[in-house]
C-alpha cells in the first residue's frame, strides 16, 4: 500500500521541471515586452502575449505550490521552493503591470532609456533560464550559479542608471512642453525599471539556497 501510494506523488524532478518551464514563460514574457518597446501598431498584440505568458507563469506556479504539499521528500527546504518560485512569478507579474500601463496610456512610442531597459530584462531573463537546469547539481553547478547571480546584480545596477538617465531626458525634453509626457514615461520608467528588481530578488533567491545547501 505505501508504494502505491508513494507511486502517487510527484518526484523530486518535478520541482526542477516546472523551475524550468516557469523560466520559459519570463523569457518569453520578456520578449513580447522588449517588442512592445518597439512601438507602433503591433503595441497591443505583443502587451496581449506578455498577459498570455503571464497567465501561463501562473499556472506552473500553482503547480509548484501543490507540489510542495503532495511531495514527502523536497529537493531543498519548502519554504526555499515557495521563494523560488512566487519570486520568478513576481518577475513576470511585473512584466505584464508595464504592459497593463503601457496600454493604459496608450502608447506607441517610446524613449531610447525605455528601450535600453527592454534589453536589459530580456538578458536577465535569460541569466535566469540559464540558471535553472543548473539547480539540479547545486554542488557541480555552484561556481557558475555564483556567476549568473552576480551579472543579474550588475544589471540592476545598470538599469538603475538607465532609470535615472531616462527620467533626467524627460525631464530636459518632453516635460518642458507637456507635463503629462514626463508624469506618464516616468510611470513606465518606474515599472521599467522594476522589472530587473524582481529578476535581481530571484537571483537572491537562488544565492540563498546555494549558501543553505552548500
Amino acid at each position: 500500500m505505501l508504494n502505491w501510494f508513494q507511486a502517487l506523488l510527484p518526484k523530486e524532478g518535478k520541482f526542477f521541471d516546472l523551475f524550468e518551464a516557469h523560466s520559459r514563460t519570463l523569457c518569453a514574457g520578456a520578449r513580447s515586452l522588449r517588442l512592445v518597446l518597439d512601438g507602433g501598431d503591433e503595441v497591443p498584440a505583443h502587451s496581449a502575449d506578455v498577459a498570455r505568458f503571464e497567465n501561463d507563469a501562473d499556472l506552473v506556479t500553482r503547480d509548484v505550490l501543490l507540489a510542495i504539499r503532495r511531495t514527502f521528500i523536497t529537493p531543498f527546504d519548502r519554504s526555499d521552493i515557495r521563494d523560488l518560485i512566487t519570486s520568478m512569478d513576481d518577475a513576470i507579474d511585473q512584466m505584464h503591470k508595464t504592459s497593463k500601463a503601457i496600454m493604459l496610456f496608450e502608447q506607441r512610442n517610446f524613449q531610447p532609456d525605455m528601450i535600453r531597459l527592454g534589453d536589459v530584462i530580456v538578458t536577465t531573463a535569460d541569466l535566469i533560464a540559464e540558471a535553472m537546469p543548473q539547480l539540479r547539481s547545486l554542488r557541480a553547478n555552484a561556481a557558475r550559479l555564483n556567476v549568473i547571480t552576480e551579472e543579474v546584480t550588475r544589471l540592476e545596477d545598470q538599469s538603475d542608471a538607465l532609470y535615472d538617465a531616462g527620467i533626467s531626458a524627460l525631464f530636459r525634453g518632453p516635460a518642458r512642453s507637456d507635463p503629462m509626457a514626463y508624469i506618464v514615461g516616468a510611470e513606465i520608467y518606474d515599472h521599467l525599471e522594476k522589472v530587473v528588481d524582481r529578476f535581481e530578488d530571484v537571483a537572491n533567491q537562488i544565492s540563498s539556497v546555494l549558501i543553505e545547501h552548500l
